[in-house]
Formats: C-alpha cells, sequence, structure tokens
C-alpha cells in the first residue's frame, strides 16, 4: 500500500514537472514571436516610409492596419481545429511572408517603374510618348502601395498566434485555466518590448534585409520546436519537416545576398548608371553617372533615400547662391556655422573666403566619412572626382566637425556662449517630420542668438514654383523667430529647376541693401556675378499674393512638412517615381 502510494507520488511530480516545461516553452514562446511582430511592424513601416518618402504617416498607417488585421486573425484562429498543427503552419507561413516581403515589394516596383520603356523599347516609341498614365499610373500606384497589402497579411496571421498558443495551453492541462490569457499577453507585452529594444539598438543598424531574415528565423524556430515537443499531436509530420528545412535554406540565401538583390532592383530605378550605393544608420546613399562623350568629363549625381541632393553638372550654381550672398552682406567672414552640407561643397564655398573658423554641424558621421576620405570606400574614379569637387574641404584644418542632431548642437553652442559672423543652414527639404523641427520658429530664434548682431543667415528653401507654400512659409517663419528683414531669392539650377533661398538679418539694413551697396564680390564666384543676385531677389507678378493664408511653422506644427509634401508628387531622377 505504501509502494502504490509512493509510486502515484512520483507520476504526480513528473506530470507537474511537465506542466511547468510545458508552461515555460509556451511562455517564452510568446514572448519571442511578440517581438518578432512588432520588429515586422517596423520592418514594413520603415521600408514603405523609405519608398514613399512620408516616414511618419506611413508607421501610423501600417501599424494601425496591422493591428486591425491582427484582430480579425484571432477571430479567424477559433475556425482551427487542431491548434498545434495550425500554429506549426502558422510559423511557418509567418517566417515566408516575414523574410521574402521586402524583396517582393521592390520586385514589384522595378517591374512597374520599367515596364513602360520595355514597352516603348519594344514600340520604337519616341521618350515624350511613353505609356505612363491609366492602367500604368494604377500599377505603380499599387506596386508602391504594396507594403500595407503584406502588412495586413503577416497581420493577419500574427493575430492567430495568441490565441492558438492559449488554446495548446489548454489542451496540455486539461482544464480551463483561469488566467491563461492573462499569462500569455503578459509575456506578449514584455516580448513586444524586448523587440522594440532590439529593433533599436541592433536591427536599425543592419541591411534591411539581414534584420527581416534574422527575425524570421525565429519564427522558423519557433516551429521546429513545436514540431520536435509535438511530434505525436502532428499530421503531415515530414511534410512540415521539409518545409522548415527548405524554408531555412532560403532564409540563409536572404539573408547573405537579400541586400544585393535590393540593391540590383533599386538600381534600376535611376536613369543613370549606379556606380555606387550604400546604407548609413540614416539615410540610403546613392551615386550615378552619366556619360558625356570621350571629350567631355561624366557627370556624377548623388541621391539621399532616392532625392538628389547634388549634380556635379551645376551644384555649383546652387552653392554659390547659398553662399556668396550671406558671407558677402555679413561684416566679418571669420567665423562661419554650417549647419547640414555633410558632402563638403558649402564648405568649400565658405573657405575660399578664408575663414579663421568653420563649425559644420551634421547628423550622419558616415556621410561626412565618405566624402572626407572618399578613396576609403569610393571606387578609385568616383573618389577622385569627388575630392576634386570638394576640394577636400571636410580635411582642412580651419575646420571643426560636430556630429549631432543640429537641433540639439545649437543648444550646445549657445551654452559655450559662440557667435558666428554668418550662417549658413544647408539641409534637404523638409520631407520628413523629423526635418520639420529644422525649419520651425524655435530652431531659427536659436539661430537668431548664435548670429552676430551684423551678420546675415542663409536657408535653403526648397522651390519656389513646385513648392510655393513651403517657400513662402519658410521666410515667414524665419520672420517670426525676431529678425529684423528676411527677403527671399531664386535662380534655376538645371537639376532641380527653379530654387529658392531665405536670407535674412537681425539688425540694421536688409541683406539685399548690404548687396545692392557693394561694387563686387570680395571673393570671385564660379558662376555667380553681384547683377545676376540683385535681379535674383525679383519674383513674377503677385507671386506673395497670398502670403498672409500662409501659416508659420511652430515646433510640433508640422506646417512646412505638411506643406512640401502636398507639393512635391514625383522624385527627381527617378523613372516614375509614386511620390517625393
Amino acid at each position: 500500500m505504501k509502494k502504490t502510494h509512493t509510486t502515484d507520488l512520483n507520476k504526480q511530480q513528473v506530470t507537474t514537472k511537465s506542466l511547468i516545461w510545458h508552461d515555460l516553452l509556451l511562455i517564452v514562446t510568446m514572448a519571442v514571436l511578440a517581438g518578432c511582430g512588432l520588429i515586422y511592424e517596423y520592418l514594413l513601416s520603415h521600408y514603405a516610409g523609405r519608398i514613399l518618402g512620408v516616414m511618419e504617416s506611413a508607421i501610423y498607417t501600417m501599424i494601425g492596419l496591422m493591428i486591425v488585421s491582427m484582430g480579425l486573425g484571432a477571430f479567424a484562429a477559433r475556425k482551427i481545429s487542431c491548434a498545434f498543427n495550425g500554429f506549426v503552419w502558422l510559423e511557418l507561413i509567418i517566417a515566408f511572408l516575414g523574410t521574402t516581403a521586402i524583396i517582393i515589394i521592390a520586385s514589384l516596383i522595378a517591374v512597374t517603374q520599367l515596364l513602360p520603356q520595355i514597352i516603348a523599347d519594344t514600340f520604337s516609341l519616341p521618350p515624350d510618348a511613353l505609356p505612363r498614365g491609366g492602367f500604368f499610373k494604377q500599377l505603380s500606384y499599387l506596386a508602391f502601395n504594396s507594403p500595407y497589402f503584406f502588412g495586413l497579411l503577416l497581420g493577419f496571421f500574427i493575430g492567430m498566434e495568441i490565441p492558438l498558443i492559449a488554446k495548446i495551453r489548454e489542451q496540455i492541462h486539461q482544464k480551463h485555466l483561469a488566467n491563461n490569457l492573462g499569462t500569455i499577453y503578459g509575456a506578449d507585452y514584455i516580448g513586444a518590448g524586448i523587440g522594440a529594444a532590439i529593433w533599436v539598438l541592433f536591427l536599425l543598424t543592419i541591411d534591411i534585409s539581414k534584420a527581416s531574415a534574422l527575425t524570421a528565423a525565429l519564427n522558423l524556430v519557433a516551429g521546429f520546436v513545436f514540431i520536435f515537443c509535438y511530434w505525436q499531436q502532428l499530421h503531415w509530420r515530414k511534410l512540415l519537416v521539409g518545409f522548415h528545412c527548405l524554408l531555412l535554406v532560403g532564409i540563409i540565401f536572404i539573408y547573405q545576398q537579400g541586400n544585393h538583390w535590393l540593391m540590383q532592383l533599386s538600381n534600376l530605378l535611376y536613369l543613370d548608371n549606379v556606380v555606387y550605393t550604400d546604407k548609413t544608420r540614416y539615410q540610403q546613399l546613392t551615386f550615378t553617372e552619366r556619360q558625356m562623350g570621350l571629350e567631355q568629363q561624366p557627370i556624377i549625381n548623388f541621391y539621399l533615400n532616392g532625392r538628389l541632393q547634388f549634380s556635379s553638372s551645376d551644384e555649383h550654381i546652387y552653392h554659390n547662391y547659398l553662399v556668396a550672398p550671406a558671407l558677402a552682406g555679413s561684416a566679418r567672414q571669420e567665423n562661419i556655422l554650417i549647419i547640414g552640407g555633410g558632402d563638403g561643397l558649402a564648405l568649400r564655398d565658405v573657405l575660399a573666403w578664408q575663414p579663421e573658423h568653420v563649425t559644420l554641424i551634421d547628423l550622419d558621421q558616415e556621410l561626412i566619412e565618405l566624402f572626407k576620405q572618399p578613396s576609403d570606400k569610393l571606387p578609385a574614379p568616383l573618389a577622385r572626382k569627388i575630392s576634386r569637387l570638394n576640394q577636400q574641404s571636410l580635411s582642412h584644418p580651419n575646420v571643426e566637425l560636430i556630429y549631432s542632431d543640429a537641433f540639439i548642437a545649437i543648444d550646445n553652442l549657445l551654452t559655450q556662449q559662440k557667435s558666428f559672423d554668418s550662417i549658413i543652414v544647408d539641409l534637404p527639404d523638409p520631407s520628413h517630420p523629423d526635418l520639420n523641427k529644422l525649419y520651425s520658429v524655435n530652431f531659427y530664434a536659436r539661430l537668431n542668438q548664435l548670429l552676430s548682431a551684423d551678420g546675415l543667415l542663409a536657408i535653403q528653401s526648397t522651390s519656389p514654383y513646385h513648392a510655393k507654400e513651403a517657400f513662402i512659409s519658410i521666410g515667414k517663419t524665419v520672420k517670426a523667430a525676431d529678425f529684423s528683414d528676411v527677403q527671399q531669392y531664386h535662380d534655376n539650377v538645371p537639376s532641380f529647376g527653379e530654387w529658392g533661398w531665405t536670407i535674412a538679418s537681425k539688425r540694421g539694413l536688409s541683406p539685399l541693401a548690404r548687396l545692392q551697396a557693394l561694387d563686387k564680390f570680395q571673393v570671385k564666384q564660379q558662376w555667380l556675378t553681384l547683377p545676376m543676385l540683385l535681379g535674383a531677389f525679383e519674383f513674377s507678378q503677385n507671386f506673395y499674393q497670398i502670403e498672409k493664408e500662409i501659416q508659420i511653422n511652430y515646433l510640433g506644427s508640422h506646417t512646412i512638412y505638411q506643406l512640401h509634401q502636398k507639393a512635391w508628387r514625383n522624385q527627381q531622377g527617378l523613372e516614375n517615381a509614386y511620390t517625393q
């Protein structure tokens, strides 16, 4: 009798240990999969923002769509009769979609953008008769919005995970568990938090194809673990093992080659030959080259996230207009501040005025290092051309480089009680919410504090033709930052079209009055002459007629960002791209 009681007790202990082990497995699995689900949201929203050019709205839209589809998936999970089989097949599907979605999206975009040219070449159509409207426009629209479709699919399947794991847990315990969902959701929340941390600290620093492959590998591991642990509960076991092994090979292959494929697909969208492409922590860098014949130097174009930043054929026009008016109209040119301009081209023009010290602030250290030491990364012919363009200005002994967000860096300069004779703001267009703050009253007001009383501030201000309202808003925003005189000027830069700049003084004569008092520029310019510059301050009749209706961009209002997004619909340099 005593022996029988001991045997029952041992069985109970074994059963208790087994349940604890199964619980631990299921809870850890749920936490890992929750992290994977959150990473998929970030991956797809990040990629959608990159190709659509509206990062903030893409993130919010993607997360909203995936949450809704996760709810639908949770409802659909009730129809799965065998939770064990359903879960293993589910992880196989999620792993497949997670690792291939971005490559499929890139392929769809490449095909829809190249199709008009292929048809034109097939039927010998002239360039002005490329089929871009109607059906082709709709195809392009669908391709560029395909990340949302994959977000819906992934969200739907991810939403099935919690109900299935909860059902498996109750089947193992062979009873209804009062706190079952609370336990599973607790693991889900903790896992999602860990996934967010992994995304920020690690996955953002690697190629997006590798990030998706690593995340999908975790889903595949979960499937393998369930096959091993619940072998007896599964049907079609050998088929499941075969599919898992096949997908594992695919994930390894995509991890190794995926970034190369994505680059090749992206390169197809550029009109010119892509000679170098790379990704920093903050942006995608692309150099293209256009051959102009044996007797002429090729034209080098530089793109950030698919947007043209400069062309070697006419960048001197843009930079002459940006730098020369501010330095010529300032009382001194000894201590200059440049915000942005990590390519060193504006700095090159500033150094021609022989300042004693130049401070350049740019967030992307990798980009600056590329232009500072091009031979370390770029192909030798391209490196030589870049060195000739910026004249190795970033290595000049009078230059101080600050790698920081300008919004933060200027606070540090104010704390140090710095003052500058001129300030040049050479930032990208406000096509992203993070850039919008650098076009705000708050930002310009602090630049006002850094500027000498007799100095001038010059700002690149997007196109007064294509983005007229955003251009005018920049001028009004600078004026609201307590500058006494704010004026704007414009001219044609062939690669960009009609382009504009804003110039401001905080005391004394207006910028235009100072320039009108000059006989000539103190430093000879490659393109610009004084009469050309004075004429650039003239705008067409009634250009500023809508000025009263245009809002000022305060911090958090996103006024300039929204006006810019409203105005720009086509990227420069890309074949029939969907949005700027």
